[in-house]
């Protein structure tokens, strides 16, 4: 059960994204000033992770659309556009062309459309427990997201929760894939360094195969020598003479 706590943060929350959704609606008027608001305003580092957003098209917008979109907002942004306030819409023109893009590449606009599919599926899923929960307990099953507005919002807030989500782990695995290429390249530079290190070896041991060589046959030559020169006794051995002791 929530909390008066909870339940003001939450109320704090629906109204903010409403505001939000009235300001979007109001700047849909393409001005520069509206533009270069709306796309670097608090939170706008959170918002604009949804380029449909960014871009103010539905997300079922074609090629076409996100290009005339594109050229329409990137000019009304471009600081060359803007003298007064070069660095802001630097910021601006930024996130547009990042939304660009993001939606002309396959693959992420794929994932972007998945995170509409999942947050679609969790607001289905949460509005049938509420209903059921109210069918339990006898009363109505009538919730606040069957009025459109609030489902809008709800489903609005669900979205951005997910690209907030979606863009962390696409930075986790950024980080483990980066991880894998440092542990992979450290691991090539010990395989090489160890290959030196054979090569270097084997050319000094063949280097100083002409030396031991000569080292073996100086040892072998020393050594005949030396038996040369002591010879055998000739004729069998006697033992010495025996002297008489004198009494």
């Amino acid at each position: 059960m929530a909390t008066g706590g909870e339940e003001k943060s939450e109320d704090a929350l629906k109204e903010f994204f409403t505001e939000v959704k009235e300001i979007e609606k109001r700047d849909s008027v393409l001005t520069s000033d509206q533009q270069i608001s709306r796309l670097t305003r608090a939170g706008s580092s959170y918002f604009n992770l949804n380029p449909f957003e960014v871009l103010q098209i539905d997300k079922d917008s074609d090629t076409s659309v996100i290009k005339k979109t594109y050229r329409k907002l990137s000019i009304l942004v471009h600081p060359d556009k803007n003298p007064d306030c070069v660095e802001i819409a630097q910021k601006a023109f930024e996130a547009v062309k990042k939304a660009y893009e993001t939606l002309l590449d396959e693959e992420q606009k794929k994932a972007c459309l998945e995170v509409y599919v999942e947050a679609e599926g969790f607001m289905k899923s949460e509005i049938q427990k509420k209903k059921k929960k109210l069918k339990k307990e006898g009363k109505d099953d009538k919730v606040e997201e069957d009025d459109p507005a609030v489902y809008e919002t709800e489903f609005h807030k669900r979205v951005m929760t997910l690209f907030a989500d979606f863009q962390q782990r696409r930075k986790e695995k950024a980080m483990m894939e980066m991880n894998e290429r440092k542990r992979q390249r450290l691991k090539e530079i010990e395989e090489e360094d160890a290959k030196k290190a054979k090569a270097q070896y084997d050319k000094d041991w063949e280097e100083s195969r002409t030396h031991r060589v000569d080292s073996w046959r100086d040892w072998q030559t020393g050594a005949k020598k030396k038996k040369k020169k002591e010879k055998a006794p000739k004729g069998p051995l006697r033992p010495p003479k025996l002297v008489p002791e004198k009494r």
